[in-house]
C-alpha cells in the first residue's frame, strides 16, 4: 500500500475528527426531533379532548334549553299558537337559522318554527331517530341528513314530550351548522392544524380548513376504519386534501359525534431538516477551515524539512485547538438552534392553551357570578323568569371558578327541570349566595363562598335509593375542582344544594 502524502494525511486526520463531531449534533437534532414528535402526538390528543369537552358542554347546555321547551304546558296541551313563540324566544339565542319541530312517532309533523302552514308540512325525513325517541324515552342526537323543512344538510336534537308518563311527541331541534364551524374556528391553533367534527358514522359536518368542500363527505380512508371501530386513537393518517398528518380522535359519549384533530407532518418536519442544515453547514464551514488550514500547514513543512519537528508539533497543537473550537462552535450554535426550535414549538403549545382559555376567559373573566349563573339558568327563565330568584353580592370569579360552578349549577338545574321544582308549572326556586369571610393577605387565607339552591312548589321529595351520576358529578367537582364541599338535604318541600368552595386570588 503506497503512504500518503502529508497533505492527505492531514486532511484525514480533520475530517476523522470533525465528522465525528457533525454527526453527534445530528443525531441531537434527531433525538429532538423525536421528542418533539411524541410532544406533538400529546398535543393533538389533548385538542381532540379539549373540543370534546366544549361540544359536550354545548349540547348539554342545548339539550336542557330543549327539554325546558318540552315541558311547556302549552306543548303538551297540543296549543301549538300559544306555543310557537315560547319556540321564537328559545330560537333567538342561536341566530335565525335553527328550527323547532314536533313530529307523532310515525313522522308526521305537528309545527314547524319554519312556517305556520301546519296543514301542508311533510313527513319528517329522518323518521327512525323519532322512533327511537319514543322507544327510548330519552334523548338522541342525530347523524347528518338532509332536512326537508331547510332543505339542506343538518344534525339535530331530539327530545320527548311527556304527557301522564307517556311519549306523545318528539320535539326536534335542528342548531345552525355555523355554530359547530365557529366552535372549531375559535379552537384551531395555528394554519397548520386540521380539525373536524364527524358524526356517527363518521361523515363530515363542520371543518376547518376547506367546510365547503368537505361537509356531507366521508372520513379519509386513512381513518374511517379506525374511527368506526376504536373509541380514541392517535395516528399518522392523510387528509382530505391528501396531505400527511399527526392525527388524533375521540368520540363523545353525550352525541357519539367524532372529534378529529391533525397537525401537518411537513410542520413537525421542517425544523428537523432546518437543524440538520443548521449543523451541516456548521461542519462544514469548519472542516473546510481544517482542511485548508491542514493544506497549508503541509506545504509549509514540505517547504522547510529542517523546521519539520516543529511544524508537526505546531500542526498538532493548532488542529487540537481548531478542533476545540469547533466543538464548542457546534455546541453553541446547536443550543441556540434547539431554544429557537423548542421555543417556536412551546409558542405553539402557549396559542393551543390560549385557544381553550379564550372559550373561558372572553365569556367569564371578570365576570360575576350573577353573571355566570344567570347565562346557565337563561334557559329555563325564557317564560317565568319570575320563578328562579336569583339573589347575591357580587362576587368576581376566575376562568377556573366560573366554568366549574356553571357546571354545577347546569346539573343541579337539569336536575330541578326533569324532578324537581322545574318540573312542574307551581315550583320555585330560590338562589342565593354569601361570602363567608373575605382574604386575607398575610395568612394566605383565600375569600369562602357559599351558594344554596332551594327549591319549592315541586313535587314530594324523598332521599333517592343510590346516587345518580350527576350528584356524584355536583360532589366531585366541588371538592377535587373547587377546593370545597357540596351538600344536598332531601327536605319533603324541595331539594337543597349547599355548594361552598374557596375564591381565586
Amino acid at each position: 500500500m503506497p503512504k500518503l502524502s502529508l497533505p492527505v494525511r492531514l486532511a484525514l486526520l480533520v475530517a476523522g475528527t470533525t465528522l465525528p463531531l457533525i454527526l453527534f449534533a445530528g443525531g441531537i437534532v434527531f433525538h429532538n426531533y423525536m421528542q418533539d414528535r411524541t410532544d406533538a402526538r400529546q398535543r393533538v390528543l389533548e385538542t381532540v379532548r379539549a373540543i370534546r369537552l366544549t361540544l359536550d358542554a354545548e349540547m348539554q347546555r342545548m339539550t336542557g334549553g330543549v327539554q325546558v321547551l318540552a315541558l311547556t304546558d302549552a306543548l303538551k296541551t297540543g296549543d301549538f299558537e300559544r306555543f310557537r313563540p315560547i319556540a321564537m324566544g328559545f330560537l333567538e339565542q342561536y341566530g335565525k337559522h335553527g328550527t323547532i319541530l314536533v313530529a307523532y312517532r310515525d313522522g308526521h309533523q305537528l309545527f314547524s318554527s319554519a312556517t305556520t302552514d301546519t296543514a301542508n308540512l311533510p313527513l319528517r325525513s329522518n323518521r327512525e331517530i323519532t322512533k327511537r325517541v319514543f322507544e327510548t324515552r330519552q334523548p338522541q342526537y342525530s347523524d347528518l341528513f338532509y332536512g326537508i323543512v331547510k332543505k339542506s344538510l343538518i344534525v339535530t336534537v331530539e327530545v320527548p314530550v311527556f304527557r301522564d308518563g307517556e311519549v306523545i311527541y318528539d320535539i326536534s331541534f335542528s342548531p345552525p351548522i355555523e355554530m359547530f364551524q365557529t366552535i372549531l374556528e375559535k379552537q384551531r391553533p395555528s394554519a397548520d392544524w386540521t380539525l373536524s367534527l364527524l358524526d356517527r358514522q363518521a361523515v363530515v359536518f363542520a371543518r376547518v380548513p376547506n367546510p365547503l368542500e368537505t361537509i356531507g363527505k366521508q372520513a379519509s380512508p386513512s381513518v374511517y376504519e379506525r374511527m368506526i371501530s376504536e373509541h380514541e386513537a392517535t395516528l399518522s393518517s392523510v387528509s382530505l386534501e391528501g396531505l400527511p398528518l399527526l392525527s388524533s380522535f375521540t368520540h363523545s359519549p353525550l352525541t357519539g359525534w367524532i372529534i378529529g384533530a391533525g397537525i401537518s407532518e411537513t410542520s413537525l418536519v421542517a425544523p428537523l431538516w432546518r437543524n440538520l442544515a443548521i449543523t451541516s453547514l456548521i461542519g462544514g464551514i469548519m472542516l473546510a477551515i481544517g482542511l485548508a488550514f491542514a493544506v497549508r500547514m503541509a506545504t509549509t513543512i514540505a517547504r522547510a524539512e529542517m523546521l519539520h519537528d516543529l511544524l508537526i508539533e505546531e500542526l498538532n497543537h493548532r488542529v487540537k485547538n481548531t478542533l476545540a473550537i469547533l466543538q464548542a462552535i457546534a455546541v453553541q450554535t446547536f443550543r441556540s438552534a434547539s431554544r429557537f426550535e423548542r421555543g417556536k414549538f412551546e409558542g405553539r403549545l402557549g396559542a393551543l392553551a390560549e385557544a381553550h382559555n379564550l372559550l373561558s376567559k372572553e365569556k367569564w373573566q371578570g365576570s360575576e357570578l350573577e353573571d355566570v349563573i344567570g347565562r346557565v339558568l337563561k334557559p329555563y327563565r325564557l317564560n317565568t323568569p319570575e320563578r328562579i330568584r336569583i339573589t347575591g353580592p357580587k362576587v368576581a370569579l376566575s376562568p377556573r371558578l366560573a366554568v366549574v360552578l356553571s357546571m354545577i349549577v347546569h346539573e343541579i338545574a337539569t336536575n330541578a327541570a326533569k324532578y324537581g321544582a322545574l318540573s312542574n308549572d307551581t315550583g320555585a326556586v330560590d338562589l342565593s349566595w354569601e361570602l363567608l369571610n373575605h382574604a386575607d393577605t398575610a395568612k394566605k387565607q383565600p375569600a369562602r363562598l357559599k351558594l344554596t339552591w332551594r327549591e319549592t312548589g315541586g313535587p314530594v321529595v324523598s332521599a333517592p335509593i343510590q346516587r345518580g351520576f350527576g350528584s356524584r358529578l355536583i360532589e366531585r367537582s366541588a371538592r377535587d375542582q373547587l377546593g370545597g364541599e357540596a351538600t344536598v338535604d332531601f327536605l319533603p318541600p324541595g331539594v337543597i344544594y349547599t355548594i361552598t368552595c374557596a375564591l381565586d386570588d
